[in-house]
């Protein structure tokens, strides 16, 4: 390894500010010879497991509250506007980090989510939801998009 380079890895961990912009600096000038690869690949992943993360996480969310809103017929005339507000602002926080390949990973993981969402709603309501997911992605995402309720009491 250069002097150089030394420099560079050994400055992420001592000053990562500084690394991040000297990333930057070196991407934008083109000097991809000076980059530090190992490091700046390992963020590069690290952010794409975080976006991931994060959108899985309001996915669960928007699940869970659409199945309170659904079934959860005993909490109904207390918590359907809050559930509703909820399912807004989750689908919201979504709809600022979606990106066509977060879209794709979603639709790959939906029944994996559901499980999730599934079985804290049931820990929560004392009640069981159906095996697989009742909705499709696009409803989960849908901000205007809300389950007829189940008439079952």
């Amino acid at each position: 390894m250069t002097p150089v380079l030394e420099n560079i890895s050994s400055l992420y961990e001592s000053d990562y500010e500084q690394w991040l912009v000297t990333m930057v600096l070196l991407l934008k000038n083109k000097q991809v010879d000076s980059l530090d690869y190992e490091h700046l690949i390992e963020e590069l992943e690290a952010l794409g497991r975080e976006q991931k993360s994060a959108v899985e996480s309001l996915v669960i969310q928007v699940i869970q509250h659409l199945l309170f809103y659904q079934y959860w017929h005993r909490e109904w005339d207390y918590n359907q506007r809050h559930w509703r507000v909820e399912i807004i602002a989750f689908r919201t926080q979504l709809e600022l980090r979606l990106t066509a390949n977060l879209r794709n990973h979603l639709a790959q993981r939906l029944d994996y989510l559901y499980g999730k969402a599934k079985k804290m709603a049931e820990v929560k309501t004392d009640l069981e939801f159906p095996l697989q997911c009742p909705y499709s992605l696009e409803q989960v995402l849908d901000e205007d998009w809300l389950p007829d309720r189940e008439d079952r009491r």
